[in-house]
């Protein structure tokens, strides 16, 4: 069987792919070797801007199946009777760290899930926590500027990291969190995924329901500890990768329970805290977890690049009974995030194929930029409304519309009756074992007492004293010890 033919990228033959073309035998090469430039200026520009957050990433593909009836909250298609099965591709991330940092680290996880409906793409765009260490999408730059490499050192500096969170209480919650037993998981296989923020859900009545939701490991939860963190992360830190790689690989494809939590709309302004603070959960003797269905992953992508790399979430990719909220934070990712992908990918990111439809096709006025590849034909129109068939408009929202009231301006969030920064961590805490607390003291020790500016670490301290007074003396003597070392 004859061998297909090396061609340019013009599809011009390739006589000799391993010399380059030169001014005699031994002479200088020629600008007139047009494979020689192509290959070069190619390899030049195979890497674009990485994410600045969430940079290293693994995703594979594989479907959700609805489980139980949710058609009562949520009007959705792809979730509009049992059994119906969607197509999702999932990525999961470290946060703070380059595309070239290691997976074995503590670091929130990101979880974002892209749902093919027959209605469009929806992704729910969470991390493996149900917090964050912000509620105010104002102080993100701020605070992602912390926990990134410094601008002189070079590295991630202590520093920086607890000075911010030193003024910042409300991510005392969070802090507790990624400092605890779960704060670098095994793989991405043996931790939750939340879609962390509050979302809405509108039924066919016209029903509105604030939802969080819960994706719960059926695998189990497996942690590492810090030294087992540091070890793995030095000997393999594409750890996590490979393991997700490679169980798909064998037959053994990963899965989750997908839960939900339903808060009737009426119910959110006279609930004892804030419902769409970030920074808090809703307990669940509040709003049971009820089961909505099952996620499994099982396909690799072909190419991390093309499938990992450039797919694109949005929080804004909503469908039909499925909303925002006023929730701060996922109000900013509502522009941020697209926002991103149009720098890194271009305009037209949304016709690659990990970002395109799959279970309908995209029909919109939306024409040109870079590598455009939409040109529709020539007799359509790319204005709106006209008279040549073109795509017009339901006239059906989405979701039910959020009521607005008072005047413009920057305002702190509305205050609940039992508000507060610090109550959340401090239950955290009194759910642990003794021994999750020690190890939880041991992590925050080791990084708080290596801040050099006694002011800095008195505050973080203030905040754990404020969360459970044994949680504060116990970091504090903790940080004292190893300081004095």
């Amino acid at each position: 069987m004859s061998k297909r033919v090396l061609t340019t990228e013009s599809g011009a033959p390739v006589a000799d792919n391993q010399n380059s073309a030169s001014a005699g035998v031994g002479g200088p090469l020629l600008l007139q070797d047009q494979h020689l430039l192509e290959k070069l200026a190619r390899f030049n520009r195979e890497r674009i801007p990485e994410r600045v957050v969430h940079a290293r990433g693994s995703g594979a593909y594989g479907h959700f199946e609805v489980t139980d009836d949710v058609t009562g909250f949520t009007h959705a298609d792809f979730l509009n009777r049992v059994g119906k099965r969607t197509e999702v591709f999932l990525r999961f991330s470290t946060v703070a760290d380059s595309l070239g940092g290691a997976d074995a680290v503590r670091d929130p996880r990101g979880f974002a899930v892209k749902f093919y409906t027959e209605e469009g793409n929806y992704d729910l765009v969470g991390n493996n926590t149900p917090v964050f260490f912000i509620k105010d999408p104002i102080k993100f730059p701020d605070f992602i500027h912390s926990q990134k490499r410094d601008p002189f050192t070079g590295r991630q500096e202590p520093d920086n990291v607890w000075d911010f969170w030193a003024h910042s209480p409300e991510a005392t919650h969070q802090v507790t969190w990624l400092m605890g037993d779960r704060g670098i998981p095994a793989s991405y296989r043996h931790m939750n995924g939340y879609g962390s923020h509050t979302y809405q859900w509108t039924n066919a009545e016209g029903e509105a329901f604030f939802v969080k939701y819960h994706f719960k490991t059926n695998q189990g939860i497996r942690s590492l500890s810090s030294e087992q963190a540091a070890e793995l992360a030095g000997t393999d830190p594409t750890s996590h990768q490979t393991d997700l790689l490679q169980a798909i690989e064998r037959g053994v494809h990963p899965s989750w329970t997908l839960y939900v939590q339903l808060m009737p709309a009426a119910e959110a302004a006279d609930y004892r805290f804030n419902p769409f603070d970030l920074t808090k959960v809703w307990p669940h003797r509040d709003y049971p977890l009820q089961r909505v269905g099952r996620l499994v992953l099982d396909r690799n992508p072909d190419n991390v690049f093309a499938e990992v790399e450039q797919a694109a979430f949005s929080p804004n990719n909503f469908v039909p009974g499925i909303g925002p909220s006023p929730d701060k934070m996922l109000q900013g990712r509502l522009f941020a995030y697209a926002d991103a992908h149009r720098y890194r990918l271009g305009v037209n990111h949304t016709l690659l194929a990990v970002n395109a439809p799959k279970a309908t096709t995209a029909q919109n006025y939306g024409r040109d930029g870079l590598m455009a590849v939409n040109s529709q034909g020539r007799y359509a129109k790319n204005y709106e409304p006209n008279s040549y068939d073109g795509p017009v408009e339901t006239g059906r929202p989405l979701s039910a519309p959020l009521a607005v009231t008072g005047h413009t301006g920057t305002h702190e969030a509305p205050q609940h009756t039992k508000d507060d920064p610090f109550v959340q961590a401090g239950d955290l805490y009194r759910l642990m074992s003794e021994e999750e607390r020690q190890r939880l003291v041991a992590n925050i020790a080791g990084g708080l007492s290596q801040v050099s500016r006694d002011d800095v670490i008195e505050k973080n301290l203030a905040h754990f004293h404020a969360a459970d007074p044994e949680y504060g003396r116990r970091v504090e003597e903790a940080v004292r010890a190893l300081r004095e070392d």
